[in-house]
């Protein structure tokens, strides 16, 4: 099958620090290939594939300090895209809704995967309006806002096996915080309950411009307790050994997370995950096994306590048998089969082959 993979130009795929899309449609592009279809990869000039790269923008945009309008590289890929989607079965889209107009408008299949939270009330007349347009979800909790949308499937993230893998007989000796610092993120939660459990807590996180604010006021405070230690922001080689060598990822969100990817992150180093129910967090996480779902930051205490009870062998078991990045570009094959059925349409390849 020809498929192209539309990524944001904000990263690059896979993006050398923070950035989950992106290194999601890295695993899903290398997967693809290595399944034997025919993969072209729009991204930034900087990213590194085994697909064909069309390379639009030099370099991501987070790294181009003179970039001021970061929509603007957007519609010219999306244009570019259009003038040659004829070259393609299946054209996958993972910036938001903005090919929504476009390409309802040419034949060729498209499908846009749902990166992001879409519980905003803005969000609701786009997908009223284009309540026809396929698109794919990330954990089934991610689409209730928008029961209007043409939901495909769900599938959910995966990672390559190989990528992280268990630390053999590690003595675990902390709590890890990985991701953002942000108020959603729960970074104070972690803090308190680790200090709580009597365990260090080591924070491997990215500060943002608009999270500035929030971190001087209400985090750094925070960093200067004793069991606390600020690592930074790591890439993806400094991973296993920061979340393998954790005795559990503490993940206390405050928000709809769609689907939490440091979550099966954890996983596949066979570290367990303490994660409030919120958003994504009951479909990722099976309670007693893989981790603990959790109410509140007393229950999460508790949790840190139970953390011998369960097996990393069996956390590893739980990544590997839902979420490695197999899985994952088996289930969007799948996609892509029903809408070219749907379209009444063959594939490229086999035609050519005829």
């Amino acid at each position: 099958m020809r498929i192209a993979q539309i990524a944001p130009l904000h990263e690059a795929v896979p993006p050398k620090l923070y950035g989950g899309t992106e290194r999601v449609v890295s695993y899903l592009t290398e997967a693809l290939v290595e399944q034997g279809h025919d993969v072209t990869l729009f991204a930034s000039g900087d990213s590194i594939t085994s697909a064909k790269l069309e390379a639009f923008w030099p370099q991501a945009l987070r790294l181009d300090p003179t970039i001021r309008d970061v929509m603007a590289p957007h519609m010219l890929l999306l244009e570019e895209v259009r003038r040659r989607a004829d070259e393609f079965d299946v054209l996958h889209f993972h910036i938001d809704y903005y090919p929504f107009s476009l390409f309802q408008r040419q034949p060729v299949p498209f499908v846009t995967t749902m990166h992001g939270r879409l519980d905003l009330p803005e969000l609701q007349p786009i997908f009223s309006a284009f309540n026809d347009v396929p698109v794919v979800s990330i954990s089934d909790n991610q689409r209730l806002p928008l029961q209007q949308a043409a939901w495909q499937q769900t599938v959910y993230h995966g990672l390559p096996e190989d990528v992280l893998k268990p630390i053999p007989n590690v003595e675990p000796g902390y709590l890890a915080f990985l991701g953002r610092v942000s108020p959603e993120k729960g970074l104070d939660k972690a803090i308190r309950i680790a200090g709580q459990a009597g365990m260090k807590l080591k924070v491997a996180a990215k500060i943002d411009k608009a999270d500035r604010a929030y971190y001087e006021e209400v985090i750094k405070p925070l960093m200067a307790l004793p069991h606390v230690e600020y690592i930074g922001e790591i890439g993806e080689h400094e991973k296993r050994e920061f979340l393998g060598n954790a005795h559990a990822l503490v993940f206390p969100i405050d928000w709809p997370e769609p689907f939490g990817l440091v979550m099966i992150e954890a996983m596949a180093c066979g570290t367990p995950v303490i994660a409030f129910k919120r958003g994504s967090v009951p479909e990722v996480i099976e309670n007693g096994v893989s981790g603990f779902v959790v109410e509140d930051e007393i229950s999460a205490v508790a949790a840190v306590k139970r953390l011998s009870t369960l097996s990393r062998e069996k956390v590893r078991g739980a990544f590997e048998a839902r979420f490695s990045s197999k899985v994952m570009a088996r289930n969007y094959v799948a996609v892509y089969e029903d809408l070219l059925r749907q379209k009444h349409r063959t594939v490229l390849r086999e035609v050519n082959a005829g």
